[in-house]
C-alpha cells in the first residue's frame, strides 16, 4: 500500500529530470516519497486515534489511575501516556495533579516517563518504513514500556517520593460533567478531524526541517561516515547517542526523520532509538521544568535512571 508514495517519488523526480542514481536525485527522491508519506499517514492515523482520546481528559485519567492494583496501575499509565493528547510541557502539570488525587507516586512516574517517551506519532512516522517499520515501531514500543514500567516500579521501591521538592496536597479529583451520547456523536467526527487537521498544522514545520535535514544526509553524506562513528563496531556509540540528545529540545515528528536516515545508513537499532528517546525525554528544558517539582537529588537520580536505562537498552537492541 505504501508503495504509492515511492512511486509518486519516482514520477516527481522523473518530471524533474533527476534520477536516484545522483546526490540529488537521492536526496530529492527521499523529500518526496517521505513528506507526504508522513503528511497522509499522520493525518487518517490520528484521526482514527482521536476518535478515543476524545473521551480523555485529565480528570478522566486521573480516575481511570486511581485506586488500581500497583502492578496493573503502570501498565495502565504507560498506556495512557501513549495515548492522552498531552506533549512533555503538560506532562508535568498533570504529574502534579495525579499525585494530588491520590494516584500512587510510582504509577506517576511510570505516566511521567512513558508520556514523551512513547509517542503515537513517532510510531506513525516510523510505521512508514515499511515492513522494516513495523519491526522498529515494536521494538520502540515495548523498549520505551519495559523502561516507564521499571521506573514506576523503582520509585514505589525506594520510597523517592519524600524527595520532592513541593509538598503537592491530596485533594479529590474533580467530576466532569459529561455531554449525552447524542451530543458526543455529533461532536465525534468534528473533533477527529480539527484535532488531526490542527496537528499536522502545527508539526508541519518541524517535520520539513527535519526532512530536509534527513534528505541532505540521505543524498550527501556516505554510508561509511555513520558505520564508522555509529556502527555497531564502535562501542562507545551508545552512550554517545544518548548523551549527546540531552542539550537537544526538538519536536519528535522533527526527529523521527533523522532516525530514519540513521537507521537507512547502517547504523544499528539500538543506538538510533536511543538518540531519539534521550531527546524526547531528557531534553534540558524538559529537566529545567521538573526541577520545579524534583529536588536536585531526585531529578538526578531520574536523569541518572533514564541514561543508565537507554544505554542498557541500545545495547540489548544492538546484540538483537
Amino acid at each position: 500500500m505504501l508503495e504509492v508514495f515511492t512511486h509518486l517519488a519516482d514520477w516527481a523526480i522523473l518530471q524533474m529530470g533527476l534520477t536516484k542514481e545522483t546526490h540529488l536525485g537521492s536526496a530529492v527522491h527521499f523529500f518526496i516519497e517521505d513528506s507526504t508519506k508522513i503528511f497522509v499517514l499522520l493525518y487518517l492515523l490520528i484521526f482514527i486515534i482521536s476518535l478515543f482520546r476524545s473521551q480523555l481528559s485529565p480528570e478522566k485519567v486521573r480516575d481511570y489511575l486511581s485506586g488500581k492494583s500497583r502492578w496493573s496501575g503502570y501498565f495502565l499509565a504507560v498506556f495512557l501516556g501513549v495515548v492522552t493528547p498531552f506533549c512533555s510541557c503538560s506532562s508535568i502539570p498533570l504529574f502534579m495533579g495525579f499525585i494530588a488525587a491520590g494516584v500512587p507516586f510510582g504509577v506517576s512516574v511510570a505516566f511521567l516517563v512513558s508520556s514523551p517517551l512513547i509517542s503515537e506519532i513517532a510510531a506513525i512516522m516510523l510505521l512508514g518504513m515499511g515492513s522494516y517499520g513495523a519491526y522498529i515501531v515494536s521494538i520502540y514500543i515495548i523498549s520505551g514500556t519495559i523502561i516507564s514500567v521499571l521506573a514506576g516500579y523503582l520509585a514505589d521501591k525506594f520510597h523517592v517520593e519524600k524527595y520532592l521538592a513541593l509538598n503537592i496536597p491530596k485533594v479529590a479529583p474533580s467530576v466532569c460533567a459529561c455531554s449525552s451520547m447524542r451530543e458526543k456523536a455529533v461532536a465525534l467526527v468534528k473533533y477527529a478531524h480539527e484535532f488531526s487537521w490542527n496537528l499536522v498544522k502545527s508539526l508541519y514545520l518541524y517535520i520539513l526541517i527535519g526532512l530536509v535535514i534527513g534528505a541532505y544526509m540521505h543524498g550527501y553524506i556516505p554510508q561509511e561516515f555513520f558505520v564508522k562513528y555509529m556502527g555497531a563496531d564502535n562501542i562507545w556509540a551508545v552512550p554517545f547517542a544518548t548523551v549527546v540528545g540531552i542539550p537537544i529540545y526538538a519536536s519528535q515528528a522533527g526527529i523521527v526523520p533523522l532516525v530514519q536516515v540513521l537507521l537507512m545508513k547502517g547504523v544499528p537499532v539500538g543506538t538510533a532509538l536511543v538518540a531519539f528517546m534521550s531527546i524526547a525525554t531528557i531534553s534540558l528544558p524538559e529537566m529545567m521544568m521538573l526541577k520545579k517539582v524534583f529536588s536536585l537529588k531526585l531529578l538526578m537520580m531520574f536523569i541518572g535512571y533514564l541514561l543508565v536505562a537507554f544505554i542498557a537498552t541500545g545495547y540489548l537492541l544492538n546484540m538483537l
